[in-house]
């Protein structure tokens, strides 16, 4: 089984899309650097910081923290051992962004709800059995519960006006309150690998919603189970591994041979669930969405590796391509972010839409959603065609037509913030602007009735 599948092996100078390995992660890494000693800490070293790391083992929050009140705007607490935080948390009068992941919490802090900047707060990985909205910031932007033991969400977390992105992947929801609809700036949900036996109809009242994982839900385990069996395979002793391209929170993605000599791309999956779902249901959406000529698919499931490790036989991208974007930042929260200087001539606008458009039109056509429709997900050439990947977010669509439909139109929004991107950085004369900004803000209607789909939009594309 070789690139008779489909999809071209470019050459071999190359690279793999995904190099991320997980998608659209909850926010950035926190920190290129080693952590932050207590010691510095404690010693005054750090006075004027505005930005502190601190993994070492903690068991009790260092008070000498409290002496950064007057700079201290992100606090990353993570990878430590701690099950509580002061109750005068709010001390910290300049904090924006906190980070305690893989920490011992079983309930949020009290003290978040005294901090008046507060707008991320990020839990993953601790084992929170209930969500108290009382202690939650009143400007929350961003709440991160991915992989804790939630088993409902209470109906006043709809009072957070500002929010924006929620993730609650790895959790024991059955369902999401009705009174998160009045959360009109939500534009990013997460709730992969939960107990969902369906989507919520509400969701449709969501105008800004734009990118969705609910994958490994029993409203999609059926569809996934099924893709699983798919009968592309690769031997593992056909395979040769050589360099690593990239690495992630889902797998790592190796540049490999064939027993022919072929140079192909293999992602090996980890066990470890990410902020967008469960590797299983990564591979699922991969094998179910076949191939496209703009859509960085899977050559075939690659199996017989001796760990029993799963993973994907993927096509080679040539060199240079380049990643649209880079992922959302702490101060953008949903929105990518690009380099100061890119630009784009109408040809290139055109281009990536029309291209972009296709491969998601494809994987509706296929039953899916792409869950993750971002620039960083984009390869494009800035004198050739676009390549959309990464399915880390994907989810099977359900059978029920409305529904379908619903998630269809969510997604085009996401589509339409990614064309107003492009478009707010093309030198192009607004006249010759007008058709592509007219199909923007028709793709980010709040009516999704009124959102294009499928061939109506890669026809609107082309005019």
């Amino acid at each position: 089984m070789h690139s008779a599948v489909g999809i071209p092996l470019l050459p071999a100078q190359a690279v793999a899309q995904g190099q991320g390995g997980g998608g659209c992660q909850s926010l950035p890494p926190m920190s290129a650097a080693a952590p932050t000693t207590l010691a510095q800490l404690r010693a005054g070293q750090l006075r004027g910081v505005r930005r502190l790391d601190l993994s070492c083992g903690l068991s009790h929050f260092p008070p000498e923290i409290f002496d950064l009140a007057d700079s201290l705007e992100v606090l990353n607490l993570s990878g430590n051992a701690l099950d509580s935080l002061p109750p005068d948390l709010g001390r910290l009068h300049q904090l924006r962004v906190l980070f305690a992941s893989y920490n011992r919490f079983t309930t949020l802090p009290q003290g978040l709800r005294g901090c008046a900047q507060l707008e991320t707060v990020g839990f993953r990985a601790n084992q929170i059995t209930h969500l108290d909205a009382a202690a939650l910031p009143p400007s929350l932007r961003a709440l991160i519960l991915t992989d804790n033991q939630l088993s409902h969400v209470p109906a006043a977390l709809g009072q957070f006006s500002q929010l924006e992105k929620l993730m609650l992947s790895g959790n024991r929801l059955t369902g999401l309150p009705p009174e998160l609809q009045a959360c009109q700036r939500l534009a990013l949900l997460r709730v992969a690998v939960n107990q969902l036996n369906a989507w919520p109809s509400w969701l449709a009242g969501l105008p800004q919603l734009a990118w969705l994982a609910g994958a490994g839900n029993p409203c999609t385990l059926l569809a996934e189970q099924q893709a699983l069996a798919h009968p592309a395979a690769i031997d593992w002793s056909e395979l040769t591994l050589e360099q690593v391209l990239g690495e992630g929170t889902s797998g790592v993605i190796h540049r490999a041979r064939l027993a022919s000599g072929e140079p192909v791309a293999v992602k090996l999956f980890k066990s470890a669930m990410t902020t967008d779902g469960a590797p299983s249901s990564e591979m699922a959406a991969c094998l179910a969405a076949g191939t496209h000529p703009h859509l960085i698919g899977t050559l075939g499931r690659v199996v017989g590796h001796p760990d029993g490790t799963a993973g994907l036989l993927m096509p080679l991208i040539d060199a240079s391509f380049q990643t649209l974007a880079a992922p959302p930042s702490l101060q953008s929260c949903t929105r990518d972010v690009y380099p100061d200087a890119a630009r784009f001539t109408l040809a290139q606008v055109r281009s990536i839409a029309h291209c972009v458009a296709l491969a998601m039109t494809h994987l509706h056509a296929r039953g899916l959603i792409h869950g993750d429709l971002y620039a960083h997900n984009i390869l494009w050439h800035p004198s050739g065609p676009a390549w959309l990947g990464d399915l880390g977010a994907a989810a099977f669509l359900p059978a029920n037509a409305a529904q379908a439909e619903m998630l269809i139109k969510v997604e085009v929004c996401a589509y339409g913030k990614l064309l107003q991107e492009l478009l707010q950085r093309c030198d192009a004369p607004a006249p010759a602007l007008s058709t592509l900004s007219a199909l923007q803000r028709r793709c980010e209607a709040p009516d999704l009735a009124d959102r294009p789909a499928g061939d109506e939009l890669v026809r609107a594309v082309d005019t």
